[in-house]
């Protein structure tokens, strides 16, 4: 297997229980052959279900199969670290970005990258590209890349390489977990920060360590449980506006998650916990259009930032500036309009227009998408869930950026 920029493998600083969990145990094989012949495990496998001791057995359960436990997150952090390297790299680009977020720094934030990842020797391509042009373009742009696991779906769909690794239903959960942190550490060793949406309350314990900056998707703005997770995170989270365009729910997102909360949750160990958290004060807006259309116009922005300011504290990261997502609603999911929608903010911006922190943009090795299908059936470095801009576009966007930025400060 190749080495990244460490010189470190994927296999490095593995333990053999840590390997022999990314595969399903016999006994899940057998439950889901059984499941495959149209059959009923609960009534064809040997032994008795802690359900059937306990005396529950015909009220609770009735449509799970509990296939296998999963690996604690302590064993999978302590089996899969950081390196020193990496943890420094997660320090600073936690620390860089608060100061453009509370404006101590002047750079545009950019957070580009797939949609999602399915081919981890993939986004270890693209993140050796962005590597280059990051150093490149450190004065001007904070650069952190997509390296996104879990994706919501409004109805059904392939949900990430989290859930199903393999990309063919099925679903090996214990593989996708660990294949994740192996590809957020190749990821860092190229000397790339990592930006991640955070979908399931449980998955964060795994790989938000090596995470500069996280999001709550729109699906999930208004989730109590999402914002609550977000108050004890300790990274910088973005909250979009909601699905049909709601900005309000994004601020009040911001609001809750800078509490104090208690909740269920997981100790290190894999255990169930209440969890307490301190609140997190550098949560922010992501504006990324909605089923109604885009809402990254000057006019858009204004009133978002009037809005977010009336309720927010002055000197907080949600009052200084938003993010736009160039994605989504504000271009259709149509990679060529949203490398229109780049241009625009560029030149935007260049011309100083005040409320704009940073942008994103889904970008990928080829432009546009292709359907799900195990990796051996796909073209290789190209999407299989929303379009995305293609590298060399991708390079020039950056440039254009960059050049804006410098623009903007020579007029100030």
């Amino acid at each position: 297997m190749m080495a990244n920029d460490n010189g470190r493998t994927a296999s490095d600083n593995r333990n053999p229980s840590v390997l022999e969990a990314s595969a399903y145990t016999h006994e899940a094989k057998r439950v889901r052959r059984i499941i495959a012949q149209g059959g009923n495990p609960s009534e064809l496998l040997d032994g008795h279900s802690w359900e059937e001791r306990v005396g529950i057995d015909p009220i609770i359960n009735r449509r799970v199969f509990e296939l296998d436990p999963l690996p604690s997150p302590a064993q999978v952090l302590g089996e899969l670290p950081l390196t020193p390297e990496d943890r420094q790299l997660v320090i600073e680009s936690r620390d860089e970005l608060r100061d453009v977020l509370h404006g101590r720094d002047d750079r545009l934030l950019v957070i580009v990258g797939p949609c999602s990842v399915h081919d981890p020797q993939a986004a270890l391509d693209y993140a050796r590209r962005l590597s280059a042009v990051r150093e490149e373009l450190e004065g001007d742009l904070l650069i952190i890349m997509r390296v996104y696991f879990e994706k919501p779906r409004t109805t059904i769909g392939w949900k990430g390489l989290i859930n199903d690794p393999d990309i063919d239903g099925t679903n090996n959960v214990k593989k996708g977990l660990l294949l994740a942190r192996r590809t957020l550490l190749d990821v860092l060793g190229t000397g790339v920060a990592a930006a991640t949406e955070f979908l399931e309350p449980t998955s964060p314990q795994y790989i938000s360590d090596a995470i500069t900056w996280g999001a709550i998707g729109a699906r999930n703005t208004e989730s109590q449980v999402h914002r609550q997770l977000a108050s004890g995170m300790s990274m910088p989270i973005g909250f979009k506006n909601a699905t049909d365009g709601s900005v309000k729910a994004a601020i009040d997102g911001c609001i809750t998650a800078a509490q104090r909360h208690t909740f269920f949750g997981i100790n290190h160990e894999g255990r169930a916990a209440a969890v307490e958290t301190l609140g997190n004060e550098n949560c922010h807006v992501v504006l990324r259009g909605s089923s109604h259309g885009p809402n990254y116009s000057a006019k858009d922005i204004e009133a978002a930032m009037t809005q977010i300011r009336s309720v927010m504290p002055p000197d907080s990261a949600c009052a200084h500036g938003l993010i736009v997502d160039c994605s989504h609603g504000n271009s259709g999911k149509d990679e060529i309009r949203q490398a229109q929608v780049v241009r625009e903010i560029a030149q935007r911006y260049a011309a100083g227009e005040q409320g704009i922190t940073g942008i994103m943009m889904e970008s990928f090795i080829e432009g546009g998408n292709q359907k799900p299908a195990p990796l051996d059936q796909l073209v290789y470095g190209k999407s299989i869930t929303d379009r995305c801009i293609a590298w060399p576009e991708t390079d020039a966007l950056l440039h254009e950026l960059a050049a804006a930025v410098r623009e903007r400060r020579a007029r100030a």
